[in-house]
C-alpha cells in the first residue's frame, strides 16, 4: 500500500509539473501555437500520458488556465480582508476593487492576452459547458467583495442606495475585462491610439466611482465636476 500511495504521489506531482509547463508555454506562445508534443517534451512527461490524463489538448489548456488563475488569486490573498482595506469607506473599496482589472492588465498583460485566446479556443472547440466547472471555480469572484463594500458604502454614507448593484457589478467588470482585452491585442483600425491605454482604464473607473457615489457622502474628483455640472 506504501508503495502504491506513493507512486500515486509521484504521477501526480509529474501531472502538475506538466500543467505548470504547459501554462508557461501557452503564455509565451499562445494555445494555438503550442502541441501535446511540446508540453511533454518540456515537461517531461510523455505524451502518451499526457493524453490519458487530459483525454485532448482541450482539456490540458482548461487545466492549465485553471493552474494560472488560482496563481493570480494567490497575488491577492488576503488584500481584501485586511484591516487597512477594510477600514476604508465602501466607496474606496469599490474603486480599488475597480482598479483590479487595472492591475492585471498593467502587471499581467500575458495572462489577460491569454484569456481572451482562451475564451475564443472553448467556444470554437464547443466545449460543454460541464467541463468548465472547475475552470469557473478557479475564476477570481470579486462580485462578493464588491457586494461587501457596496452594502457598507450605503451603512457609512459614501455610496448611494438608489441602484441595481449587480447590473452594475456586470456593466463594469464587463467593460473593464473587455477593454483591457483590446488594449493587448492591440492598434487594428488606422484611427485607433492606444498610448493612453491606462487613462482610458482609469477614466471608466472615475466614472464608476462618480456613479456609485452618494450626493451627500463624497465630494467627486475635481476632472468630474465639470461633467456633473
Amino acid at each position: 500500500m506504501q508503495n502504491e500511495f506513493s507512486q500515486k504521489n509521484l504521477k501526480n506531482k509529474r501531472i502538475e509539473s506538466a500543467i505548470a509547463v504547459g501554462a508557461e508555454l501557452f503564455l509565451e506562445k499562445g494555445i494555438e501555437n503550442v502541441k501535446m508534443t511540446d508540453i511533454a517534451d518540456a515537461s517531461g512527461v510523455g505524451v502518451a500520458t499526457l493524453y490519458r490524463y487530459f483525454g485532448t489538448k482541450t482539456g490540458i489548456a482548461i487545466a492549465c488556465v485553471t493552474y494560472l488563475w488560482e496563481d493570480i488569486k494567490e497575488l491577492f490573498g488576503g488584500v481584501f480582508e485586511s484591516e487597512a482595506f477594510v477600514s476604508q469607506t465602501g466607496l474606496k473599496q469599490l474603486k480599488d476593487l475597480m482598479r483590479m482589472f487595472q492591475v492585471l492588465y498593467t502587471a499581467h498583460k500575458d495572462f489577460m492576452r491569454l484569456l481572451g485566446e482562451f475564451d475564443r479556443f472553448i467556444v470554437h472547440e464547443n466545449v460543454p459547458r460541464e467541463e468548465l466547472r472547475e475552470y469557473e471555480r478557479s475564476v477570481i469572484n470579486f462580485y462578493p467583495i464588491l457586494e461587501r463594500a457596496f452594502k457598507q458604502g450605503c451603512e457609512d454614507g459614501s455610496v448611494r442606495k438608489d441602484i441595481d448593484f449587480r447590473l452594475f457589478y456586470l456593466t463594469y467588470a464587463h467593460a473593464l475585462t473587455e477593454l483591457c482585452k483590446k488594449f493587448i491585442y492591440g492598434e487594428v483600425l488606422p484611427s485607433d491610439d492606444f498610448s493612453n491605454a491606462e487613462k482610458e482604464l482609469e477614466m471608466l473607473i472615475e466614472t464608476g466611482t462618480y456613479y456609485l457615489s452618494s450626493p451627500d457622502g463624497v465630494i467627486p474628483p475635481p476632472a468630474l465636476l465639470v461633467a456633473r455640472n
